[in-house]
Formats: structure tokens, C-alpha cells, sequence
């Protein structure tokens, strides 16, 4: 009898095993029998407003598969970056915080602490196969801010942004098995290399769910590339379609490389970018999973005039005024297009206004993953699913030190943006976004009663700095 025993205790371990891990995956799957929701989020770098073709009609250069994106789902035109610069506006979009209680609040090579909860952890915990490919720019190799502890489980691509300047590099790294190594591959086009690792990843999880980070660093200068893909974009006699050129000529070691065909550069980048997008459409088209994802495309912040880039040729923050660094639209004001067939309304504009610290409690809300109360950010997922939308904001809030404190604040369409230099009086700006998306008429003088209330405001917003590098409290 008791040799009996022994192997009906075992079973019955067994099926209580079974049953345990079983009703754990029933839990994690919607009730509706559905696979759970995968996201991939693609933020471009450096691209403006006006460089797509569904944000800008007129544009040089069409961008099918990103406008076939907006023509499937929702495209938003009043979506705004986090910072007028690439590691403060990540900082935003991971941690849910605006440049007024964030971290990281400028471009000084800093890395978030262990305290900084990520979006990635969050959906990693959630049972999210996470994947980040691209540039990173919130942590070192050996720091707290790295990759492996922030919530991915692989990544390939840049750790520190000034190093996703250039394209033909040893300073990539590849997480895998938990383990961040470099990698030499100063032969090979870097955004190849991070398009293939962004592709192999989707098809190792095509099960799910997955979150893929698709932070890739086109079309930022250096404006270099392959001449495969340059070749469309010049004339039989090896002449630019772009018309005319202004060689860029580099200036010293580890500045951008020489470009003679800046204009033609350009124009390929993007439109390397947009067949990319094609291609990881395609992809989830192939492996059936269109309708179980969500895809996320954006840009870090608004349009560079750097390495020979000329934003006014291809008028690449449309009607807006600004570059990268500005607080003025055109440094802030970025595409958002949401796709996901059966989810998000196909064909949809909206004009609701959100930003890039909305994006965590989003996508926590359109995963079931538990989200924090205490940040800035806002769930926009019912006005993606083109629902009501109970709860927006009351204001937006931006700051950037270089050379100068650029502020700005945003309530109800009018917008105050302030200067401050050492040891000089500051300088206000009124504009009503809603009439003068351009802002060209300076209404301070005019309403110098709205000026201060969008002051007070303005000063409310900031909180002191909690890293010393964006103590900035003697210019606000």
C-alpha cells in the first residue's frame, strides 16, 4: 500500500502543479481568448513635424509606410516631446515625469538612479518580454541607469547619445542573457545592425506579449550612409536631386564626417527610415499579429540644423517655428501616430493635446499593467480607441539650459515661454497657439494679466532639481 502511495502523492503534485501554472497563464490572458496586447513604440531621431508627408502634404519627399500607419490608425497633431533634446525627453517618456519634476532635465550625460521605475519594468513585470534597440541615453555600461537595470531583457544600440552620432562605430552594446558587452562593428551601418536585432526580436517573441523600444538614431546627423541608399537620390551624373547643395565639411576629429550631399543625405535617411517601417509592418503582417499590437511612431524632438542638416529646405518643422532646443513648437511639437487594426480607429485625427510623459500610464492602461499615481503623466488610451476622454490636462510644462533658460507653460492654447540669462532680465513671450500656430505675434503687451497668471503657474511647475548638474534655481 505505501509503495502505492508514493506515486499517487507525486501525481497528485503534479496536477496541482498543472493546474496552478495553468490558471497563472489564464490570468494573463485577456477574457476574451485573445492574445495579449504587444506595443512597439518608434520614436525617429531628430525628425520634424513637417518631414512626414501625412503632417506635411508639401513635403519633399513622401514617407508611404509612416503616412499608411497614420491612414490605419490615429494621428494626433498637437503631441509634444518631453524636452527640445534627446536624453531629458526619453527621461519623460520612461519615468512618466515632466522637465519640471524629472531627473534627468538636459543633455549632461547623467543616468537614472535605481529609484527611477522605468515603463520597461513595469511591463516586464507584467510578464513582458522587453526589448530596446536603438539609443538609450539614461545610462552607462556599469551604472544604474544601464539597460539590464531598467527593465530590458535585451538591447542593442548606443548607451550614450553623443556616440549615436555616428554610424560606422565601436561603441554599440548588446545586452543578452543578462550580460552588457560592446561590440566592435565599425564596418557595418549601425541602424542595419539595430533594425535586424529590432526584427529577430519580433519574430523570437512572436507568441508574446512583447514590448519592443525602437528608439533608432535616423535621420540625426552625422548625415551618412550607405551608397546603396543614397543612390535614388541623385542624378546619373552622381549630381543631387536636392538642389542646390552646401557641402558639409567635418572640423575636426569626432565631429560629424564630411557629407558633399547634405541635401540628398537627408532625404535618404528618412526615406530609409519610412521602408523600415514598411519592413516591420510586413513582419507582423507575416507572423499574424497585426491585430494583437499596438505601434507607436514618433520623434524625440524637433528637427537639428547640425552636420550640414538644413531644416528651412525641407521645411522640416512645417508651420511651426523652431528647431531642436527650442521651446517654441517646432522644437516640441512631434508626430504621434497609433496603430493597431480593430483597436484604433483607421483614418482618425485628433487634436487632443498630450505628451511623452502620457505615454507610461498609456500603455500601462492599454496592457493591464499596474501604473503609479504620483507622476505627471495622463492615460491617453481612450482617445487612441477614439472614446471619450474623462480626464486631460490642465497645462503643459517644458524647461531647457544651454546657454540660456528657455521655459514654457501651455494652458487652454496660450502659451507663455520665458528666457532667462545670468545676470539679465528675463524676457516673456504670449502666443495663442490656436490662432497663431507659427507664433509670430508676441501678445505679452496685450494681456499682461494673462502673462502672470501663465507665470505663476510656470513657477509652480518646477520642483527643485534632485541631481546637481540641472540646478538651474539661479535663472528661475
Amino acid at each position: 500500500m505505501q509503495t502505492d502511495t508514493q506515486p499517487k502523492r507525486a501525481l497528485r503534485l503534479v496536477l496541482l502543479a498543472m493546474i496552478f501554472f495553468a490558471q497563472t497563464a489564464a490570468a494573463q490572458q485577456p477574457s476574451n481568448g485573445h492574445k495579449r496586447t504587444n506595443i512597439i513604440f518608434i520614436i525617429a531621431d531628430d525628425l520634424g513635424y513637417g518631414n512626414l508627408s501625412c503632417y506635411n502634404p508639401t513635403s519633399r519627399f513622401p514617407t508611404p509606410n509612416i503616412d499608411g500607419l497614420a491612414a490605419q490608425g490615429t494621428r494626433f497633431t498637437q503631441f509634444y516631446a518631453g524636452s527640445p533634446v534627446c536624453a531629458p525627453s526619453r527621461c519623460a517618456l520612461m519615468t512618466g515625469y515632466h522637465m519640471g519634476h524629472a531627473y534627468i532635465r538636459g543633455n549632461a550625460n547623467q543616468h537614472l538612479r535605481p529609484e527611477d521605475t522605468t515603463l520597461a519594468q513595469r511591463l516586464q513585470a507584467n510578464g513582458y518580454a522587453t526589448g530596446m534597440f536603438g539609443k538609450w541615453g539614461l545610462g552607462e555600461e556599469n551604472d544604474s541607469g544601464a539597460p539590464q537595470f531598467k527593465g530590458f531583457d535585451e538591447f542593442f544600440g548606443y548607451l550614450n547619445q553623443t556616440h549615436a552620432h555616428h554610424y560606422f562605430t565601436d561603441h554599440l552594446f548588446e545586452l543578452k542573457n543578462k550580460q552588457l558587452k560592446q561590440v566592435a562593428t565599425d564596418s557595418q551601418y549601425s541602424h542595419d545592425l539595430i533594425m535586424a536585432h529590432a526584427l529577430d526580436f519580433v519574430r523570437a517573441h512572436k507568441d508574446g506579449p512583447f514590448f519592443l523600444f525602437l528608439p533608432v538614431t535616423i535621420p540625426h546627423a552625422e548625415l551618412l550612409l550607405p551608397k546603396q541608399y543614397l543612390q535614388p537620390f541623385l542624378n546619373a551624373d552622381g549630381s543631387s536631386k536636392f538642389a542646390p547643395e552646401t557641402p558639409f565639411v567635418q572640423t575636426g576629429k569626432g565631429t560629424y564626417h564630411s557629407q558633399p550631399q547634405p541635401h540628398a543625405a537627408f532625404a535618404a535617411m528618412v526615406t530609409k527610415l519610412d521602408s523600415d517601417v514598411g519592413r516591420l509592418m510586413q513582419l507582423l503582417k507575416e507572423l499574424n499579429l497585426e491585430d494583437d499590437t499596438y505601434v507607436f511612431f514618433t520623434s524625440d524632438n524637433g528637427p537639428h540644423k547640425e552636420g550640414g542638416a538644413d531644416p528651412e529646405y525641407f521645411n522640416s518643422n512645417g508651420p511651426l517655428r523652431g528647431i531642436k532646443r527650442d521651446v517654441y513648437e517646432g522644437g516640441i511639437r512631434v508626430p504621434m501616430i497609433v496603430r493597431a487594426p480593430g483597436k484604433v480607429p483607421a483614418g482618425r485625427t485628433s487634436s487632443q493635446v498630450w505628451a511623452f510623459w502620457d505615454v507610461l500610464p498609456t500603455l500601462c492602461g492599454l496592457t493591464n499593467t499596474a501604473a503609479p499615481g504620483n507622476i505627471d503623466g495622463l492615460s491617453f488610451a481612450a482617445a487612441i480607441q477614439g472614446k471619450p476622454q474623462e480626464q486631460q490636462h490642465d497645462h503643459l510644462f517644458w524647461q531647457f539650459n544651454e546657454g540660456q533658460l528657455k521655459q514654457a507653460v501651455l494652458k487652454d492654447n496660450w502659451k507663455l515661454v520665458r528666457f532667462k540669462k545670468k545676470d539679465q532680465p528675463e524676457v516673456l513671450e504670449l502666443y495663442n497657439i490656436s490662432k497663431d500656430i507659427g507664433e509670430k505675434h508676441n501678445l505679452a503687451a496685450q494681456y499682461p494679466d494673462r502673462v502672470k497668471a501663465l507665470q505663476v503657474l510656470l513657477k509652480a511647475s518646477v520642483s527643485p532639481a534632485q541631481n546637481a548638474a540641472f540646478d538651474w534655481s539661479d535663472l528661475q
